[in-house]
This record gives C-alpha cells, structure tokens and sequence, in this order.
C-alpha cells in the first residue's frame, strides 16, 4: 500500500473522515493507497505549503485552490467545489435565542450578551478572519475587545458556549456541529454574513494522480450529499 497524502481544512474534519474510511474500504484497497490526512486551518495549512511541505491532494478554500491552479501548484482542471459553510451563531441548548433576522437586531444581541465566544484570527481559520474584520466595520471592535473570547478552534467556540461561559458564539456552522449543547440559531445576518466553499486540487507533485483524482470524486459525488449535510455543510460537488 502506498500512501496518499491530503491537507485538508479543520472544518471539514467530520464529514472527511466519514468519506474517506468509505473510500479506503471500497476504493483504496483496489488502487493500493492508503490516506494519510492532515487537518488544520487554511492559514496553517497554506504555510506549512509556503514551508516547502508537499501533499497529493489539497482541500482549501475554492479561492486558494483556484489561484493554485493559475500557479502551476495544483494539477490544471483538477480544482473541484465540494461543500459550502458559513459563520453561524449559536447559544447554549435550552437558552432563548436573541434575534438576529437583520444587522441591527445581531449588533443588539452582542451588547446584550455578557460574553462572546468566537475563532481567533490569529489562528488563520476563515471563521476567525472574518469576524476579526467584522467588529471594525460593524463598529463594535472596542465592545467586543472588553467581552470577547477568542478561541483556538471552533470546537473550543462551541464548548464555551455549551459550558455556559458564553451567552453567543460564532463560529463556523459545521465546527458548532459536534459539540453537545451548543445550539446554532442561524447564519450571520446579510450582508455580515461569510460564506466559506471548499474545493479539492490534485497537487502537481502528486505521483498517483489517478488515486488522487479518485479521492477527490469522492468527496464530491452525490451519494456524499448526506454526510455533508449532517456535518453542517451544503454539499456542492
């Protein structure tokens, strides 16, 4: 068996695993590959490509796949969409949901909270990048700077907000998704809202293009739909 190498966003994580035990099990075996899969943000994982590490197939942002393949850095044509997520809000099981139907109604519902829970831009997730944006431009940097808590990962968003120590998170949909507790009551409101499709790329110094073009039609074909529905995606492979 050899391996097949893929770096793939956190996000993604659930609904990755899920479809690449099926593809080690029905396909894998045929082809002689086995996966090896790195998870991390998109910011983490485009440096450690920055850095000079390799991986035979790439699931990023649709923008950075795209730009790669204008590069010469991922196989031309091979860039496929698979799912799409957005930052969502959530409270804790059981609490009552704050309205956030409009811009004004969200920016009420972060001052009436005690505390906010929310990725950290510095961490480079997608999630984190934009809300760190967000807060200057709704002009609330200062507020939130007092009652914010910036998590490392989504997971973490999710579990302050299950915990209780924070009335609202925001995070990305599908990272609320697997944490017990934590209630997601909708999508940024327009036009706050981000977002975020994923695509796949063969990398161009992937050797077994055929496993690694295998691999990404997995994750993309329909019968996936499903998995990335109960994982908090829309699926648009």
């Amino acid at each position: 068996m050899t391996k097949l190498k893929v770096m793939c966003a956190r996000s993604m994580t659930s609904a990755v695993n899920s479809l690449s035990a099926a593809f080690t099990r029905d396909t894998g075996k045929a082809l002689g590959v086995d996966l090896d899969i790195t998870f991390g943000t998109v910011g983490a994982l485009q440096a450690k490509l920055a850095g000079g590490e390799t991986a035979d197939v790439l699931v990023l942002g649709a923008p950075a796949i795209a730009a790669m393949e204008r590069s010469g850095a991922v196989v031309a044509g091979s860039g496929k969409a698979i799912a799409r997520t957005s930052v969502g809000v959530a409270v804790r099981e059981g609490a009552p949901a704050p309205d956030i139907s409009t811009a004004a109604a969200f920016k009420q519902a972060l001052r009436d909270a005690r505390a906010v829970a929310f990725s950290d831009a510095a961490v480079g997730g997608s999630a984190g990048v934009h809300l760190a944006a967000l807060w200057g431009r709704i002009g609330m940097a200062e507020e939130i700077a007092r009652k914010g808590m910036p998590q490392k990962s989504g997971g973490e968003v999710a579990a302050r907000v299950a915990e209780g120590a924070a009335d609202i998170g925001l995070t990305l949909i599908a990272e609320f998704v697997p944490v017990a507790g934590a209630r997601v009551i909708g999508k940024l409101p327009a036009p706050l809202g981000n977002d975020t499709t994923y695509a796949a790329g063969i990398s161009a110094t992937c050797t077994n293009r055929a496993a690694a073009a295998a691999f990404v039609d997995a994750l993309a074909r329909p019968s996936g739909r499903d998995v990335w529905t109960a994982a908090g995606f829309d699926w648009v492979g």
